[in-house]
């Protein structure tokens, strides 16, 4: 819900202080309606439910993969597309990612979201009614900051949402914030953010690909970002954690492996995520699985940690790089269940 509407709404009828507190429990907790609210007196929760929506986001439609993906394309009060996406997995976890701008103004060139019209940053109001959304019929336990936008263009709002997201159930130490390299947001949620995890989309070592790949690298060079990790690292004590997509011909080349061990520097400071490139639309094919696993095996004899990402909803177009503001047709040609 819109946290600062509420406390102007509460203020404005003289309610005391706690009275938002108690709201935003029950809410954190996936209420569904002010009904709910049993401690908040009826004629409040009647004004409230007029003038205070349950949630800031209007639910557009959803649309759920054959893995049991759920993607929910939302709305903004001014009406600005957000997309957010609840990964389950066979161990038990719930992880949501979550969208912090509408749109992106980066243009990473292997991205959906940097193809749309950049909209504005959200509040964290508009972060956390993402999480809610999904609290209300399912469990969460992880946020991962990998929807639309750079999150540390937006680090005030994406800062406050990470500081309530415990009382929703997800601890900081099961909440990822991603950045294509925006330096000043990493130092400043080196400084002063919550205990979470860094994330870095790299996807190339050499400095002309990447910037061709991603030309924020020409505002902040990838030597720049990497010494802004190992301070997190250094101040954090925790491990950076490297997006790197796998494009076919592109950037999965054996030297291309060897440069980026090169680049990873500690090693303890750093692991390599290696993500399949699902399709957007932007002219890339993704390397086979083949070039993959030889991907991570020279990595690896460099003596650098890495994985392979499982890739989720890529049938709904809500796998990583596919979020563009809009929800793909259901594979069975059923209309999609509204949130």
């Amino acid at each position: 819900m819109d946290l600062n509407l509420l406390d102007r709404s509460l203020a404005a009828r003289g309610e005391p202080p706690y009275r938002a507190r108690q709201v935003w429990e029950w809410a954190a907790r996936g209420a569904g309606s002010y009904e709910e609210m049993t401690n908040i007196p009826a004629a409040l929760r009647a004004e409230l439910e007029r003038e205070v929506p349950l949630s800031s986001l209007a639910v557009e439609r959803e649309d759920r993969s054959r893995d049991g993906t759920r993607k929910a394309l939302l709305r903004t009060a001014d009406d600005r597309p957000v997309e957010a996406v609840l990964m389950t997995y066979l161990d038990g976890r719930r992880s949501v990612c979550v969208s912090s701008q509408s749109g992106c103004p980066l243009t990473c060139a292997f991205c959906a979201t940097g193809a749309m019209r950049f909209g504005r940053n959200l509040t964290a109001s508009e972060i956390l009614d993402q999480v809610l959304h999904f609290k209300r019929s399912d469990k969460v336990d992880h946020v991962v900051f990998m929807g639309m936008g750079e999150p540390m263009m937006n680090v005030d709002a994406v800062i406050a949402a990470c500081e309530r997201l415990p009382s929703v159930g997800v601890a900081a130490s099961r909440t990822t914030v991603s950045t294509v390299g925006w330096v000043p947001g990493i130092e400043r949620l080196t400084a002063d953010g919550p205990p979470v995890r860094l994330a870095l989309s790299l996807h190339a070592a050499d400095p002309a690909l990447r910037s061709e790949l991603m030309p924020v690298n020409d505002r902040y060079p990838l030597s720049e970002v990497l010494e802004a990790c190992r301070a997190w690292r250094e101040a954090r004590g925790k491990r950076v954690f490297v997006e790197y997509v796998m494009l076919a011909g592109v950037n999965d080349r054996y030297e291309q492996a060897v440069a980026l061990a090169e680049a990873l520097v500690p090693r303890e400071a750093f692991k390599v995520n290696l993500i399949p490139y699902n399709p957007t639309g932007a002219g890339f094919e993704g390397s086979s699985r083949s070039a993959i696993d030889a991907f991570a095996a020279a990595l690896r004899v460099h003596r650098v940690p890495v994985t392979v990402r499982l890739t989720r909803g890529r049938d709904i177009d809500a796998a990583c790089g596919q979020l563009a503001g809009a929800v793909a047709s259901r594979s069975d040609g059923a209309p999609a269940p509204a949130g």
